[in-house]
């Protein structure tokens, strides 16, 4: 996927939710895999053309893995001109080593949350941009279904009170295929995870399950995620009058 296909992806979401205003200065939580790279490249690109101007800073939770080398990450963001911050933490050891989780991934979330807003918080930022696909929703709205019995998904856009802080998800319209085209198009510097849980989680498990109902089911992912739109679940419902107002522009 071109990158004028995936602004206008990322545009349209940022729109529809409001996630952009004068002023922001807004984080993207850099992991180092395909999603986070796509979504700072289309934030930083719409930089030259969105009408509300807003700032861009780029952060790492680095959580103590051996192997992880974060180095291409820091020259891509320095050649986008984007700064680039690196959080040293020991939430691997923590994890696996200390406390021994069984399902580690939910407390490493948890975790990995808390060192990435304080130091949002830290550098002036008011809002922060996580790389969720459209894929991750679905995905999401499904494991609530099947482990927690609940309707539910994270909201496009979040505020966070207690730190006066919002999370933002740019790239809620654009399908995981067309992440990992535009990764390989564009040759962005993926770091392998090296987290031994990976590809060994529930995540895992319910990507694998969407993959045969979609096989099975025709147009099953779009009809999952335009159900969550039009769903009470909260932040999901889009305000029908703006939509109406911008088609006339």
């Amino acid at each position: 996927m071109k990158m004028q296909q995936i602004l206008s992806l990322v545009r349209r979401a940022v729109q529809d939710y409001d996630m952009i205003e004068d002023g922001d200065r807004i984080a993207v939580g850099i992991s180092g895999g395909k999603d986070s790279l796509t979504l700072l490249s289309a934030l930083k690109a719409m930089q030259r053309f969105y009408p509300k101007k807003y700032e861009l800073v780029a952060i790492t939770v680095s959580l103590g893995l051996k192997g992880m080398d974060f180095s291409p990450v820091q020259k891509f963001c320095r050649e986008l001109g984007v700064d680039y911050t690196i959080v040293e933490t020991d939430i691997a050891q923590i994890i696996f080593d200390e406390r021994k989780e069984k399902n580690p991934c939910a407390l490493c979330a948890k975790m990995r949350k808390g060192a990435l807003n304080g130091k949002a918080d830290e550098l002036g930022c008011n809002k922060i941009a996580l790389g969720h696909n459209k894929d991750d929703v679905i995905e999401t709205f499904l494991m609530a279904l099947l482990y927690e019995g609940r309707i539910h998904c994270f909201s496009p856009y979040t505020y966070l009170s207690r730190r006066k802080i919002a999370s933002i998800r740019p790239l809620i319209y654009v399908p995981e295929k067309d992440v990992k085209g535009f990764a390989k198009r564009e040759e962005l510097p993926v770091v392998k995870n090296k987290c031994k849980a990976d590809g060994n989680t529930t995540r895992e498990e319910v990507k694998n399950m969407v993959k045969k109902l979609s096989e099975k089911y025709d147009h099953f992912e779009d009809r999952t995620f335009n159900a969550i739109k039009r769903s009470y679940i909260e932040g999901w419902r889009v305000d029908e009058s703006r939509l109406s107002q911008r088609g006339k522009e």
